[in-house]
């Protein structure tokens, strides 16, 4: 069974950083792909970044583009969202998510919540203004 488990929320002042990190474990697939959500209080679940397992391409959402990066560390199947320069408006709960890899990484298909298998129990992320 696929195990998403967040880590590395907390509060932070706008324009500061922080590192989220993603550990899976349990695939049954070769390739697949690590999503990142947020999902602000009253509001919908949305699609941040994304990163293939089989070349670490990536896709990230306008909004945060140049200010997160999404990348795999040296820990096995642990996927990291370093996110800068972070707004008050970003005050929300992430979330990582998996499924299989199907199409390029760069569609933007993968931004979308929907279409994911697995999920973690996510990580409060509060910008403070």
């Amino acid at each position: 069974e696929v195990q998403l488990v967040e880590s590395g929320g907390g509060l932070v002042q706008a324009g500061g950083s922080l590192r989220l990190s993603c550990a899976a474990s349990g695939f049954t697939f070769d390739d697949y792909v690590i999503g990142w959500f947020r999902q602000a209080p009253g509001k919908g679940r949305v699609g941040v970044s994304a990163m293939s397992s089989s070349d670490g391409g990536t896709n990230y959402a306008d909004s945060v583009k140049g200010r997160f990066t999404v990348s795999s560390g040296n820990a096995k199947n642990t996927v990291y969202l370093q996110m800068n320069n972070l707004k008050p408006e970003e005050t929300a709960v992430y979330y990582c998510a998996a499924r299989p890899l199907v199409l390029p990484i760069s569609n933007t298909w993968y931004l979308n919540p929907s279409i994911y298998d697995y999920w973690g129990q996510g990580t409060q992320v509060t910008v403070s203004s």
